[in-house]
């Protein structure tokens, strides 16, 4: 049976559900990084396989190390979980550690929890970008492996991309590059703008909103168009997308800031809200099914809710939050019509393939 909060213990991606995404300001590494992969952790199952891509330092000399230096923390702080731990060295699009090596890349295939972090995320748009690696992380993802992204990869991810490097070290006027968009295949324009409450410059300089400052983002956001939402992640802070609940966690140390053109919303560590607050959330037509290890078991599609599914389940928790009770029970029934059962957990509604009727 699939359960719609569950995530797969069969490394080998059967279960076929959409993965969580934590979204990190910074912190990958600390005390407070700590606790927030401990979190995602906790609902992976048994075994834990985290693949750590270099390609976000890959223009750094030293990128080995910066993705090891993750690795090894993981491996030391986590240690209850026994992961296995693997750096996957692709780091730029050609040459001999390239993100279309499938060779290099194959540590991603086995993987349910893949780490992207610090490094330029333009940079990273530019090699990772239409590559195998990433057609393997949106297969995976596609297929219930965690995608955590910290830093400059968070940033690279969004629909529009700031380029920090750029801007804060090369003095060139604020723009925006066109990020990876792979919230877009969910209907979301983000624009993720990572270090958000840094203050490293002090009284002095001000350092905030990934290095760059208060008045350079407002500049920039008078750039974007109207659909397109800034989301600031605090440093030491984590949201969690969760794509089968409907539903975003902050954790960590801060919180985080969801910004559009005259509007802004900001929510405190520990507080939980509905995933439209990003955007016209959609479940995307087809959940991308590449990535697959050879001879990996890939559920029928009627066991895998539809879009319309998903937006029944989610008007029912709403209803349910509102006490429009009747409403909810209507919905429950509609939605067990169409052969998925829900039930309600703390951690949110849950969603169980029984069988029924076809939707056609």
């Amino acid at each position: 049976m699939t359960n719609g909060q569950s995530t797969q213990t069969d490394t080998g991606g059967g279960s076929n559900r959409l993965g969580k995404v934590l979204l990190m300001g910074s912190g990958e590494i600390s005390a407070s990084g700590r606790r927030m992969h401990l979190q995602m952790f906790n609902g992976l199952g048994s075994p834990v396989n985290v693949a750590i891509l270099e390609t976000p330092a890959g223009f750094e000399l030293n990128s080995r190390m910066v993705a090891e230096r993750v690795g090894q923390f993981i491996a030391s702080r986590l240690s209850n979980f026994c992961p296995a731990v693997s750096v996957v060295p692709a780091r730029r699009r050609d040459g001999d550690f390239s993100t279309d090596d499938p060779d290099i890349l194959a540590p991603l295939l086995e993987a349910n929890y893949i780490f992207l972090g610090p490094g330029s995320p333009t940079y990273l748009v530019r090699h990772l970008r239409d590559s195998l690696a990433w057609k393997h992380l949106l297969g995976r993802h596609g297929n219930g492996a965690t995608l955590c992204l910290a830093s400059a990869a968070a940033i690279a991810f969004g629909s529009k991309a700031m380029p920090v490097y750029e801007i804060f070290k090369a003095g060139c006027d604020p723009f925006w590059a066109d990020g990876l968009d792979f919230f877009g295949l969910f209907g979301l324009r983000l624009a993720i703008v990572s270090h958000w409450d840094n203050h490293e410059g002090g009284a002095n300089l001000d350092t905030s909103h990934c290095f760059i400052g208060r008045v350079r983002m407002e500049e920039l956001r008078r750039m974007l168009d109207p659909e397109t939402r800034v989301l600031g992640i605090d440093e030491h802070t984590g949201l969690v997308l969760d794509f089968q609940a409907l539903r975003c966690q902050v954790m960590g140390s801060g919180g985080v800031s969801i910004l559009g053109p005259c509007s802004m919303e900001s929510y405190e560590t520990g507080a939980v809200f509905p995933i439209e607050r990003l955007g016209c959330y959609r479940l995307p037509p087809e959940v991308p099914l590449c990535g697959l290890p050879v001879g990996a078991r890939v559920e029928q599609e009627e066991t895998r809710p539809s879009s319309r599914v998903l937006e029944l389940i989610q008007r029912r928790e709403e209803a349910r939050r509102e006490q429009h009770f009747t409403e909810a029970d209507a919905l429950r029934r509609q939605v067990a019509s169409l052969g998925f059962e829900i039930r309600d957990t703390r951690d949110g509604p849950q969603w169980r393939y029984i069988g029924g009727q076809s939707e056609g």
